[in-house]
């Protein structure tokens, strides 16, 4: 299994993405082989600083670095020799077989778009990020930011990938997929809710179990939610301000500290063609190990094949 890192992306790295790569290298051992995006010289330095073997890994010199403020079309298109444009033309070549950052996330969504493309049917990938449940198990959230305008049809093709990233990764039976909205009632919501409400009532691919407002995000009501990157991405950062007032009034409470992004790594691009995870910005070591541990979850259960066996099904309908 080989794992392509940006090894660049993120504020505090490069140092602490090689403290987590050799923390996940050490406890996999050979089960993987984790492709070191970036600039070598300054990667070997670190790996020996860290009291790493630069021979573990795959280094793969890029000279350019993408910065998180940058734009990602032009930045890729400016800058063919960063840890992230080298990266995907590594994964669109069969080199590796995913590819992870905690860098500009815009970037990580554009090159998988453009260099391995998304699944056929699928209109747009999401991003998805995990709900930490009151009763103690996880919730989806989706999209967070990859789409801020959805039509109702990508609607409905996220909570069919969503409900598979849930069933296949994370073992949830039959989840329960909802729309957020304003009310539970069925004509309750904006224009693109009210749209997209009746295609998700006659989807038989997934458990619609219809609307859920606000105050069901952290509850055990639905296992996957549905909503476009906009709002997705304003209830992401708003549950983030929350975690991180309560760890600044010094607040140690079990459920709140689920909500510590370090503990899930990164998010999954769901619909891209192969494996494609991003990370916080701000990730430090125990992220970065946990954002490669979920990059190969990803690949060992082989989600990407079920996505298009799904599309290719649901195309032919």
């Amino acid at each position: 299994m080989k794992i392509g890192i940006d090894a660049m992306g993120g504020d505090f790295a490069p140092l602490e993405c090689i403290k987590g790569a050799i923390r996940t290298s050490s406890e996999l051992g050979k089960e993987i082989r984790l492709f070191l995006f970036g600039d070598e010289p300054i990667l070997r330095e670190l790996i020996l600083q860290e009291g790493g073997s630069p021979d573990s890994f795959t280094i793969v010199h890029t000279p350019e670095v993408i910065g998180m403020a940058e734009s990602p079309t032009r930045a890729l298109t400016q800058k063919p020799n960063s840890s992230i444009a080298v990266g995907f033309n590594y994964l669109k070549e069969g080199k590796i077989d995913a590819f992870a950052s905690a860098g500009n996330t815009g970037a990580m969504l554009v090159g998988a778009m453009y260099s391995v493309k998304t699944i056929e049917g699928v209109i747009r990938p999401a991003i998805s990020t995990l709900l930490p449940h009151s009763d103690e198990r996880l919730g989806f959230l989706l999209d967070v930011g990859a789409n801020a305008d959805c039509k109702p049809e990508m609607l409905l093709q996220f909570g069919i990938m969503g409900a598979l990233y849930a069933r296949y990764l994370y073992k949830v039976e039959d989840p329960k997929v909802a729309l957020l909205s304003i009310g539970e009632e069925a004509g309750k919501g904006n224009l693109l809710v009210q749209a997209a409400y009746p295609l998700f009532q006659e989807c038989d691919k997934i458990n619609f179990i219809g609307n859920v407002e606000g105050r069901d995000i952290f509850g055990d009501t639905a296992d996957v939610i549905v909503t476009d990157g906009f709002t997705g991405n304003i209830v992401l950062k708003f549950g983030e301000s929350i975690y991180d007032m309560i760890k600044k009034q010094g607040i140690r409470d079990a459920y709140w500290d689920r909500f510590n992004y370090e503990n899930y790594g990164g998010s999954a691009i769901l619909g891209a063609n192969a494996p494609v995870v991003v990370a916080h910005g701000i990730s430090n070591a125990t992220a970065f190990h946990n954002m490669i541990l979920l990059t190969k979850e990803m690949i060992e259960s082989r989600i990407v094949e079920i996505f298009k066996a799904a599309f290719i099904n649901h195309h032919a309908e």
